[in-house]
Parts: structure tokens; sequence; C-alpha cells
């Protein structure tokens, strides 16, 4: 989709956007500026979707840390901003950086072929395991692996137990973790991360999971 609007959104720290503005203006030309701050980014996602500016620059420092990371993921995930460029510059410096656009990486549990181990099902709302002594939100279940939203993020490839605890069964899974991705969704700060189980019990998980499906 091309852009339609020639605007250029910039997200920095609150004291360096004045210089922020006047690095992006110089590539701006005679379209809108319109600045961020990096404790709003919620704010700026909703401007970026709806105006689908043509440029969006972020300082060098926001850009590395999970919400920047997250605010950069979402750009490109949304095929509505393809055409928007984004670009990492740094507000003392001439340092400038486009973000590429990568093909989308295999979700999770799938094997070398690309092509999913086992069937996902969709869990309902509410249903919560823990995750290494958190409470952690459970979004899908395979017999291979799951996918969580906790308060607290894990590195990936990071070992953790995973407690399964309902009226039916108790029972635990060791996992490692695939991928940890920070979650804009909520107003608090929180992570999806994607889990694969090490010696799972198929059964046990399989019926978990019928029990508990959206």
């Amino acid at each position: 989709m091309p852009v339609t609007d020639p605007c250029t959104v910039v997200i920095g720290a609150e004291d360096v956007l004045p210089a922020l503005k006047q690095r992006a203006a110089s590539r701006n030309g005679s379209g809108e500026l319109l600045a961020f701050s990096d404790a709003e980014p919620l704010r700026a996602l909703e401007t970026i979707t709806k105006r689908k500016p043509a440029l969006v620059a972020l300082e060098r420092l926001f850009a590395v840390t999970p919400r920047g990371v997250a605010l950069i993921n979402r750009i490109k995930a949304d095929p509505s901003l393809r055409a928007s460029e984004i670009r990492v510059i740094e507000h003392n410096s001439d340092y400038s950086r486009i973000v590429p656009r990568p093909s989308a990486a295999p979700e999770p549990s799938l094997d070398q072929r690309g092509t999913r181990r086992a069937p996902r099902v969709k869990i309902a709302d509410k249903v919560t395991v823990i995750v290494e002594e958190n409470l952690a939100a459970l979004v899908d279940l395979s017999a291979v692996g799951a996918q969580v939203i906790a308060p607290a993020g894990l590195k990936p490839n990071q070992r953790a137990a995973i407690a399964f605890n309902d009226s039916v069964a108790r029972f635990t899974c060791d996992a490692t973790v695939i991928w940890t991705s920070f979650d804009m969704a909520g107003a608090e700060a929180r992570f999806r991360m994607g889990l694969d189980f090490v010696d799972p019990d198929a059964k046990a998980l399989g019926a978990y999971a019928l029990r508990h499906k959206a």
C-alpha cells in the first residue's frame, strides 16, 4: 500500500527531542513533523497507524530498548505500513540507519522444513500457568510447546519450569525459551514468550488443552 501522508514521526527521550526534530527535519523536506517522547510509544503507534507516515525516525538509544524494539516490530508487522521507512538516528551525530524488513521468521514449534510439529490449540481467556514462579496467561498450547504472556521476560535458550494446575490434574513441564518479545498491548509491561517443551507428557498436555480450549 502506498504512503498516504508525507509526514515524519519522531520518537525519542524528552530531553533530546528538540535536537532529534532538527535532525529529522533535514530529511523531512516540507512534510509535517510529529514528535513523541519515548514514554508514549502507544500514542506514537496510534498516529503511525492512522497517518501512515513516509518516515518513522527513532532515537538510537530508544530503538534498542524493549519498548523501542516492540514498536519497530509492530510497524514492520503491519502490511499497511510497508511503504513507511523506519530509520534509527542519533540526536548528536550523523548516525543514520534504515531498519530492514526481512521476511517473517517461522513460528516456534516448527520442524526443519518449516511445518508445525504438532497442532496448536488456542486457549480460553484467563487460563493461567506458573512460569518460574510467575503467574502467566496461557495463549496457546500444543504437545511440544506453548505461548504465554508474563510480567517478567526470560531470555532465549533459558530453561524454565511450567506448572499446569486445574481441577482435574496438576503437572509440570520443563521447557526452553525459544523467543521473547515485549508486548505493548496493555498499560503494564508484559512479555510474550514462545516455549519448547523438553520431554513433554503429550497425553497430559493434550487433555489439558482440550479442557481449556477457546
